[in-house]
């Protein structure tokens, strides 16, 4: 099937040292969206590689006209790189996607039909688990989206990934929104729309390795849910009030137990209460120094991300293409 040869295509994709993984992509991307009739461009956003990466996409902007990139002065992580893309990207849908080919680019066909049927926000999410992943990956990701989906306000499949298409109409609100720890894959499922989901079998990555450690995913999952939900705040006030009320239950025993005679239990209580007790307030004043963390880090208003070069001139935050 031709499609509109009218209409453009934005393809996002976030790197972080993927220097044997960026020639094939495009190459894959090329034979899938070629035989569209879509113009596209192939927006790559070099997030802090430490490897080739950043040569490598240098080399084949200069092969190919609709290949473009922006380099980070450091490493931000995906959602603000991806941040960065979607802020270049100009096309009537933008498509964003791992450059590790585990998301498929021939399932951007599928995206496109659904799109020109009419959504406006067409994800993907795994069909099972995924089987090239790590034992731990397997169990926290599902671990992450049970709690996601118990303590915060949207509700997602279990593996959704940020290989998505976005209109454009979607892709103006999404640049407005200036919000610090972004989450992309929570952002999509906020903003409404009328959206589908497509299930996937990740394919095995070209090369390489996950970049994302066990200490990042902890961070990913708290960050994602104090984003969406003041939830855990409402948890652990009705945790302080379940223990406040028993604690209130204590009261009359200890002074029933004096008038009549009984000795109270001493020193190995009294020391367990307090570090029960202590350890609760503990718990209560993390979860609010959470929230209090995430106030004060907004209100330094530092950019998400900073531009160190790029094949695109920027003028006025605006990004230009020569």
């Amino acid at each position: 099937m031709i499609y509109p040869a009218d209409k453009k295509i934005s393809i996002v994709i976030p790197s972080h040292n993927e220097e044997k993984n960026i020639s094939y992509l495009i190459e894959q991307l090329r034979e899938t969206l070629s035989p569209t009739g879509y113009a596209y461009e192939l927006i790559f956003v070099d997030d802090g590689s430490r490897d080739n990466t950043l040569n490598e996409l240098k080399i084949n902007a200069e092969l190919h006209p609709n290949v473009f990139y922006v380099e980070l002065s450091r490493n931000f992580g995906k959602d603000y790189a991806l941040k960065a893309g979607i802020a270049m990207a100009n096309g009537n849908a933008v498509i964003t996607m791992d450059a590790d080919l585990q998301h498929p680019p021939q399932l951007i066909l599928k995206m496109l039909k659904l799109w020109e049927n009419g959504y406006d926000i067409v994800y993907t999410y795994r069909e099972g688990e995924n089987p090239h992943g790590k034992g731990y990956q397997k169990v926290t990701s599902k671990l992450f989206y049970k709690g996601l989906n118990m303590l915060s306000d949207i509700k997602m499949e279990n593996g959704t990934a940020d290989f998505r298409l976005i209109d454009e109409k979607v892709v103006k609100q999404l640049k407005l929104i200036d919000e610090y720890e972004i989450f992309f894959r929570g952002i999509i499922k906020w903003a409404g729309y009328k959206q589908v989901g497509i299930p996937y079998v990740p394919s095995k990555r070209h090369t390489g390795e996950a970049s994302y450690s066990f200490s990042k995913l902890v961070k990913l999952a708290v960050g994602s849910i104090v984003a969406f939900s003041a939830r855990p705040l409402y948890i652990v006030s009705l945790i302080g009030l379940t223990v406040s009320s028993l604690a209130i239950l204590y009261i009359p025993y200890v002074l029933v137990s004096y008038f009549l005679g009984y000795a109270v239990s001493g020193w190995a209580s009294i020391i367990a209460t307090i570090a029960f007790f202590g350890g609760l307030q503990l718990l209560v004043m993390s979860v609010i120094g959470v929230y209090v963390g995430k106030i004060f880090m907004q209100s330094k208003h530092r950019p998400h991300y900073i531009i160190r070069s790029s094949n695109v001139v920027i003028v006025d935050n605006d990004f230009i293409r020569i």
